[in-house]
């Protein structure tokens, strides 16, 4: 049986994020959750909810100072349980929170992933998460002025702590995406037929 709500923790994204790239991100990160739960045989609901939860104050605490700590008391005054709040303040590196559960680990492995996933489908001529590769992933990480600020090295320890493939982990994540797409706004823009 589930803990969280999805439908509280939208309404509490919604809340509190404006911006509509950052809401995908949130739903982006929760739609990759739900796989990896699907995956290890965990709640689906709970962990999509903390994904969609992760950067829920970070419109109202962007510094590091701040984000993702401050928004503790948020989560507590809504009766989130501390096993979510340690997941959400897990994908802070400055917090060392340790990341000792299949949850923690998850959420930051597909938290930058997400975010340079998306980037990388935006700037493809479809526009289509379902095109891009864990090459075309590869080949764009090398480019350090691309989505310069999306953490490289924090990508592949995502890999690493789950203890897959770097190209399994980004193919699994598309995959979600893929499914998800319309939703993410990434499910592309028709391209016509006699475009070079």
């Amino acid at each position: 049986m589930s803990e969280l709500s999805r439908d509280e923790a939208w309404a509490l994204v919604t809340e509190y994020i404006q911006s509509e790239s950052l809401r995908r991100h949130c739903l982006s990160v929760e739609t990759a959750m739900r796989a990896y739960a699907i995956k290890y045989g965990e709640s689906p609901e709970d962990w999509g909810a903390v994904g969609l939860i992760h950067d829920f104050d970070y419109e109202i605490h962007p510094t590091l100072d701040q984000h993702p700590q401050d928004g503790v008391p948020i989560l507590r005054e809504r009766g989130y349980p501390e096993w979510a709040i340690d997941a959400v303040l897990s994908h802070a590196d400055h917090l060392d929170v340790p990341r000792d559960t299949d949850l923690k680990k998850t959420l930051y492995a597909v938290d930058e992933l997400t975010g340079f996933i998306s980037a990388v489908a935006f700037v493809r001529p479809s526009k289509s998460v379902a095109e891009v590769t864990p090459k075309a992933v590869r080949k764009k990480m090398k480019d350090k002025a691309f989505a310069r600020a999306v953490d490289r090295a924090a990508m592949l320890h995502g890999a690493e702590l789950l203890g897959v493939d770097f190209d399994e982990h980004v193919e699994f994540v598309i995959g979600a995406m893929t499914d998800n797409a319309e939703a993410l706004g990434l499910a592309g823009i028709p391209v016509s037929a006699d475009a070079d």
